[in-house]
């Protein structure tokens, strides 16, 4: 599955953070022509400024006004002439064309006349912004802006220290006495500075003219203060990465840093910090190597040279790791594709050694799970006891490692040698045994759930799902504010439809919402939005959730607010608060910079599920007026799909063809107006007699273009008089929740959405499907014709 170019005005983000709104420009450019917004200020010659969209007003009003405009007026003329700029596509000639200005030339004066009453801010802020507008950096008025600035820089903050210190670097200023004045300052100041973006620009424009030893400090420093920053400063990072590129000599302080910056930076950044890690990493201890390997993994690195590179520090240290390290580094090669059989071979020997001699439980279980994760593996008779004679001590948590790692070996045993011992068949079913006693002796609610928290895997949801379902009812009286959003995330990763717990989990936020953090809300809402299910005080519940959210709506991550837009409106649930939070210019611009940190695959889930709210709220609330601006987001979707059917779905299309009378009576793969795929789709006139689609047809496994006029024109519309556009949906397991045949939220989602417009929808469920009483060819065909030319009913 899957957001700046053209179209938005008076977007104000400090030019310093650089944010880079590719993304939803280029994939969006439509939102971004109808959401603006102005910038806001108390003083109200300041409003008017913010107001102008154009230098021809914000000149009128220095012309009116230039007898009594403050330096605060003064420094707010050039940031509101600054944002006009940016705007502009040819801004050199543009930056020029505001110089050569009559009305220019008095704010030249102004500012000039104004430069001591200045604040430290508006000074340095308007010396950034004149060499801009093609101000020389010898013209008078900068060198009467750096003087000052140089006269009060030990009174500097440090964000004005650090935004006049990029001023000077944009003068090449790098060896000056200023800067070295500006390096002494932060020297002096160091430890109280708690700002690590004004720090990292510092740390730039300084690093000509400092010390290893100063290096050193600026570099701890960092380490220090890196868990403060928010993750949308993606320019600190590459500040900081950019520093790094200078200091190959301390692999301790760069690795720390590596860990710390990898996952978060952005592309260019990465490539940095694996470029200059590449150097030193022969310089890498073990320790180091090891966290290095668990970073790139974090990042889903695919640099095959730096891998190996690591990988050959970790086969040098093998035997320097205990077993929680050896089965991180067993986790981290097999994630990033590493194929080498000497260091499997290696760490095979090394694990089925210290297995001997483990005699710690959780060391043990680690020990087993990385034996089974290790290429052309295979159980033996000695493993496969030793894992017998775990499963009595071990928890939920335990018997799941052990289960995951027994499945292994069978699936691996089966592929190599085709078949299944008996000794690996009487441990599982030993597993589940242990599994289930081990749920009916839970007695608290607190304690079966420090078990849960970790548990995932086949063998869980298929062995014992059920049995921990039951222990939860036994105990949802324990249920409350402490653990009720625990205990919803777990229900949302089973899939299982419990009325009971569901509405007791709905019960506690009713009577204890002031109690519950507005964060977890999301996980609460979810189960509800993934099983499709109302709980008996639906908008009670709904209305209260949404109040703890509202005044928290500016802070939430903006990640958390794109999955609760989704997680309301699966629900046919639209607070008007939480959308116009969503679908406005400065939310899709935090969310963007976000974007620029998040892994390949979370971050194009991000971008789905953005579409799909912008969709639901199109469809379901066009009286909000939210435009849809992901139409070329959705054709590059398009065109990445394949449309491969599986075989039931084959059978489907054959069967189908034969019930309307040929195969150009039915259409494959179509995608509707706004984008949901339908696997088939038909037309019948009024006298229910089906329309053939001529020539237009699509090719078995290959996507149907979307044939209307318009890709949000209603279906209908393009119909022959009385006539019907059915859509045909095979649904598989996955539509359905695990315990019983009730729709899940998604698939209740789309055939709303389908039916608003202008289609009749049959959705086909599997196990009717594949039902005994459709086990012959001529039962499919009168199931079809009964659905399509029945009573009408879908």
């Amino acid at each position: 599955m899957p957001l700046a170019a053209d179209g938005f005005l008076y977007l104000r983000i400090l030019d310093s953070l650089d944010l880079n709104m590719f993304r939803l420009r280029a994939t969006c450019p439509f939102f971004w022509k109808v959401f603006r917004f102005q910038p806001f200020s108390y003083e109200p010659l300041i409003i008017q400024m913010s107001k102008c969209t154009d230098e021809e007003k914000i000149f009128d009003l220095i012309e009116r006004n230039k007898a009594t405009l403050s330096a605060k007026q003064v420094g707010h003329a050039f940031n509101v002439l600054w944002q006009l700029q940016r705007q502009k596509a040819s801004s050199l000639q543009n930056a020029k064309c505001v110089r050569d200005h009559p009305q220019f030339s008095t704010l030249y004066n102004l500012t000039t006349n104004k430069i001591k009453s200045m604040t430290d801010d508006t000074l340095v802020n308007v010396l950034y912004i004149a060499p801009r507008f093609a101000v020389a950096v010898h013209d008078p008025l900068v060198e009467s802006l750096v003087a000052e600035a140089w006269r009060r820089l030990e009174r500097f903050d440090i964000n004005v220290l650090a935004k006049f210190s990029a001023c000077l670097a944009d003068q090449h200023l790098y060896y000056s006495p200023v800067m070295g004045k500006i390096a002494d300052i932060v020297n002096r100041k160091l430890e109280s500075v708690q700002d690590l973006r004004s720090l990292s620009i510092l740390m730039i424009n300084i690093s000509s003219l400092i010390s290893q030893r100063f290096q050193e400090k600026l570099i701890k420093k960092t380490e220090l203060l890196f868990d403060t920053i928010d993750s949308s400063q993606i320019n600190t990072a590459r500040k900081i990465v950019q520093f790094l590129g200078g200091v190959k000599d301390h692999p301790e302080s760069f690795v720390k840093l590596f860990v710390a910056l990898g996952p978060v930076a952005g592309p260019q950044e990465k490539q940095q910090l694996k470029s200059t890690l590449l150097l030193m990493s022969e310089k890498l201890t073990s320790r180091q190597a090891l966290a290095v390997v668990e970073a790139m993994e974090q990042m889903e690195s695919r640099d095959s040279q730096l891998i190996k590179k690591i990988a050959s520090v970790l086969h040098e240290n093998l035997e320097k790791y205990g077993p929680i390290e050896l089965l991180k580094i067993t986790q981290a090669l097999i994630f990033l594709h590493f194929q080498s059989k000497e260091v499997f071979m290696k760490l095979r020997e090394l694990l089925l050694s210290s297995l001997e001699g483990s005699i710690h439980l959780r060391n043990t279980i680690s020990l087993l799970r990385a034996l089974s994760m290790l290429p052309s593996t295979h159980s033996d008779e000695a493993v496969l006891s030793r894992v017998e004679a775990l499963l009595p001590q071990c928890d939920l948590r335990g018997l799941t490692d052990c289960a995951t790692s027994v499945l292994k070996w069978v699936e691996d045993d089966h592929m190599y040698s085709g078949r299944v011992t008996g000794k690996q068949l009487k441990l599982l079913q030993k597993l589940d045994h242990c599994g289930r006693q081990r749920l009916q002796q839970s007695n608290s609610l607190p304690l079966l759930w420090e078990e849960l928290k970790f548990v995932k895997g086949d063998w869980f949801h298929e062995s014992v799902l059920e049995d921990t379902i039951v222990a939860l009812l036994r105990l949802k009286d324990e249920i409350n504010y402490t653990n009720v959003a625990n205990i919803a995330t777990f229900i949302s990763r089973t899939n299982y439809l419990s009325a009971s717990l569901l509405d007791r989990i709905a019960a506690v936020v009713v009577q204890q919402i002031e109690k519950i953090h507005p964060s977890s809300i999301l996980a609460i809402i979810l189960p509800f939005t993934v099983l499709n299910y109302d709980p008996p005080q639906r908008d009670e519940f709904f209305g209260l959730c949404m109040q703890r959210l509202h005044s928290h709506l500016g802070t939430l991550d903006p990640l958390m607010l794109v999955f609760l837009g989704l997680s309301f409106a699966t629900l046919e649930y639209f607070p008007e608060d939480l959308l116009k939070a969503i679908f406005n210019i400065q939310f899709l611009a935090r969310l963007d910079s976000q974007l620029e940190i998040l892994g390949s695959l979370l971050n194009s889930k991000v971008q789905f599920r953005l579409m799909e709210l912008n969709r639901a709220v199109c469809l379901e609330c066009p009286e909000f007026q939210i435009p849809w601006f992901h139409d070329r987001f959705c054709q590059q979707q398009h065109n990445k799909d394949t449309g491969i059917m599986n075989g039931a779905q084959q059978q489907l299309y054959k069967i189908l063809a034969e019930v309307l009378g040929g195969p150009n009576f039915v259409k494959a793969s179509v995608f509707s107006p706004y984008y949901h795929r339908v696997d088939f789709e038909c037309i019948l006139d009024k006298r229910k007699k089906p329309l053939s689609y001529g020539n237009h047809n699509t090719t078995l496994g290959k996507p149907g273009r979307m044939y209307w006029e318009s890709n949000i024109k209603i279906v209908g519309s393009s119909l022959p008089p009385g006539a019907e556009r059915i859509a045909f949906e095979f649904l598989d397991s996955r539509a359905f929740c695990k315990n019983i045949p009730h729709l899940k939220g998604k698939s209740a989602m789309k055939k709303r959405h389908l039916e608003i417009l202008g289609y009749r929808v049959i959705q086909i469920p599997h196990f009717e499907w594949n039902s005994m009483a459709l086990s012959i060819q001529d039962a499919h065909v009168d199931y079809l014709r009964q659905r399509i030319f029945g009573d009408g009913k879908s």
